[in-house]
């Protein structure tokens, strides 16, 4: 048994140890670049609602039109269609590059919504006194709605991350690398039980860590705002 582990850490060690770089790449780039559009997309969403602090129909409709269709698009079906956009901006439709773009076009509404669900939460009557003191739209969004949204931004942030990390795998079934890539080339095109078992428990080990970092940080960002 331990030559048979042995044979199998010397034959794929390297290989796993680039599919978890480049899953981890693929998934902390996607992530931030799909909050720097979700990020704004949601807070839009809140404050041009017809009960928000700058009511905006037009605005509202649209934004939710665009977040809604962006989310019902499944994630393979939105990688394969856009690949020709995709190769325009990043050079290449293939590998860790390649995956990048369709993954924070896909992340980024679902990412919206979060943000949106999020300061959806917070009290009125705190918006209220805000705006009875004079303060401005900018000033409501950066004092109020961010700090105290920000515990339940943090744990949202946490399902968005697990998202992208599973879009990532999926990307693996058009070449885009990473355990996903590995899985199915070995794994499933190969009949090598071993290795998509192994990946498979490497997948559930990052996306354990990951919702454990971001679940300290959300306690942690409570007890802050609590003092």
């Amino acid at each position: 048994m331990l030559e048979l582990i042995a044979a199998f850490v010397e034959r794929y060690y390297m290989l796993l140890l680039e599919g978890i770089r480049d899953t981890l790449i693929m998934t902390v780039v996607s992530f931030l670049f799909a909050y720097v559009l979700g990020l704004p997309l949601g807070v839009l969403l809140v404050i041009s609602k017809p009960h928000g602090i700058r009511p905006n129909r037009v605005c509202s409709t649209v934004v939710g039109w665009i977040v809604n269709i962006g989310r019902a698009i499944p994630f393979i079906i939105l990688m394969i269609s856009i690949m020709p956009l995709t190769k325009a901006i990043m050079g290449t439709k293939l590998g860790v590059r390649g995956a990048v773009f369709p993954l924070i076009v896909s992340a980024a509404p679902f990412v919206a919504r979060m943000v949106e669900t999020s300061l959806s939460e917070i009290d009125g009557g705190v918006i209220e006194a805000a705006q009875a003191m004079g303060a401005t739209t900018w000033q409501i969004i950066r004092k109020v709605y961010l700090p105290e949204a920000f515990p339940s931004l943090v744990l949202g942030s946490s399902v968005s991350f697990v998202t992208i990390f599973a879009y990532t795998t999926m990307a693996g079934a058009v070449g885009a690398g990473g355990l996903g890539d590995i899985a199915i080339r070995y794994g499933y095109n190969r009949y090598e039980a071993d290795v998509l078992w192994v990946t498979v428990v490497l997948l559930i080990l990052l996306v354990e860590a990951a919702q454990t970092i971001f679940n300290y940080l959300s306690r942690r960002m409570d007890k802050r705002i609590r003092k």
